[in-house]
């Protein structure tokens, strides 16, 4: 029997500007809570709730990510919206969902908070459901980052990777610092400030694992008579100790008196040699650590030496959120 329930477009565009539902879904549910406004978005989170259930199982890797910082500049946030596909993820619709809930988790401090705050008279997990319902992909938060500092600017690259910097004061052109380090975070992937926040078992863990897979390499280099490649005793900064550097400093001595250097000369070239032996021996700074990591933007500097330049400042702090 056809339902006699009657609901106009208004009614129907209502619900459709709170939902984000299709034209057809909204007029259903209106129809199915007797033109009741709130029954009709409850309806909506019903068909979510069986959309989410059945696709429990799915991989949200896709998605948008975004940073937002708040009015004072002191603290930012960077999230990612997860859904199943690309298209998705690039949808202008879910991308503004994206943005207004990053409005939201900028004014909390943990995930599970967020998940809990309210977004329109429900909650941020209720509108991840009732989206799942109107979009008919699993949605996620699949990452929440929250930084503080004296001054906080952030970077995003096309949705894909948000970066957030803490810089200790907000000197001139501040912003410009904080964008240039924050990209530097997005593009290079750093995972601390500096080699002095490394576990000493982690160094040398990784120390023993990049030796053994250089001297399995050596093997088949030599059995194809090609040159081997240089076994290095050090990867990180936290292994070299002054006496390490006195004696590098030794031994290049050593080297430019068995290569006939004058010895008024050597002032001038040992730096360069000692840089080199630092750069050859920190690969593992340079990987992880974004203080020590090749500038971005100037590779013939540090951006620690990059930041220096700035002031009397610092980089205490930097979170980065990546779909997949």
């Amino acid at each position: 029997m056809e339902s006699t329930v009657k609901v106009t477009a208004a009614e129907v565009n209502k619900l459709r500007q709170a939902t984000g539902a299709g034209m057809m879904d909204c007029k259903k549910a209106l129809v199915e809570a007797g033109g009741d406004f709130d029954k009709a978005i409850a309806v909506l989170r019903k068909k979510g709730q069986k959309v989410a259930e059945k696709r429990a199982d799915r991989d949200s890797s896709e998605g948008a990510a975004i940073a937002k910082i708040n009015a004072d500049e002191t603290a930012g946030v960077a999230i990612v919206l997860g859904c199943e596909t690309d298209f998705v993820g690039k949808n202008e619709n879910f991308v503004t969902l994206a943005n207004q809930l990053g409005e939201v988790a900028l004014n909390c401090a943990t995930k599970e908070e967020f998940l809990a705050a309210d977004f329109g008279g429900m909650t941020v997990a209720e509108k991840l459901t009732e989206q799942t319902g109107v979009i008919g992909e699993k949605l996620d938060i699949t990452a929440f980052e929250k930084l503080e500092a004296p001054y906080v600017g952030q970077y995003v690259h096309i949705n894909k990777i948000a970066a957030l910097v803490g810089l200790s004061a907000k000197v001139d052109k501040a912003e410009i610092l904080v964008k240039d380090v924050a990209m530097q975070v997005a593009s290079m992937g750093a995972t601390t400030l500096s080699y002095k926040d490394f576990d000493p078992a982690f160094v040398a863990s990784e120390t023993e694992a990049r030796i053994a897979v250089i001297e399995k390499d050596n093997i088949e280099l030599g059995r194809l008579g090609k040159t081997l490649k240089n076994v290095p005793k050090y990867i990180s900064m936290a292994q070299i100790t002054p006496e390490v550097l006195a004696q590098a400093e030794e031994d290049a001595k050593a080297e430019l008196k068995a290569e006939g250097k004058p010895e008024q000369i050597w002032d001038r070239i040992l730096p360069g040699k000692m840089e080199r032996f630092i750069s050859d021996n920190t690969t593992l700074d340079q990987e992880q650590c974004l203080l020590d990591q090749n500038f971005i933007k100037d590779e013939k500097i540090s951006v620690a030496k990059y930041v220096a330049s700035y002031g009397d400042v610092e980089v205490i702090g930097f979170k980065r959120a990546t779909v997949g």
